[in-house]
């Protein structure tokens, strides 16, 4: 699984490449990369799933962990192009009560209250 984090205006984009499953390292990688953000002191944070092929239940609660630290932190994170299947899971749990989901990333952007644009695609992270 590879995440590589690029900036829109002061949102902080996480685009995740691959599975978010233990056996693969995926739930690990993505608690370190938000946590980092995090400290970092970045208060608008979003996953972008577009390119997640699976989730399963240590990736999802995971995605729960990292909405939860993002709040006590006064951050906040959402989700962006989140598949069928992970759509469906979330609706089956209701997660998706708990875990805001987006189509757009303009409309993700919005919904911080905050305008910018795309910088560039700063930090790299890949596991094989």
């Amino acid at each position: 699984m590879g995440i590589s984090e690029r900036r829109v205006g002061d949102v902080v984009v996480l685009s995740i490449n691959g599975d978010i499953t233990m056996t693969g390292g995926g739930t690990l990688l993505l608690a370190y990369a938000i946590r980092r953000v995090l400290r970092q002191g970045h208060k608008h944070l979003v996953l972008d799933l577009a390119d997640v092929r699976y989730v399963e239940s240590s990736g999802l609660g995971e995605l729960v962990q990292s909405k939860t630290s993002a709040l006590n932190q006064g951050a906040r994170l959402k989700l962006l192009h989140v598949g069928r299947r992970l759509a469906n899971l979330l609706a089956l749990t209701k997660l998706d009560l708990v875990l805001e989901c987006f189509d757009d990333e303009r409309d993700v952007v919005a919904s911080f209250g905050d305008t910018g644009q795309a910088v560039r695609r700063d930090t790299e992270v890949n596991q094989s």
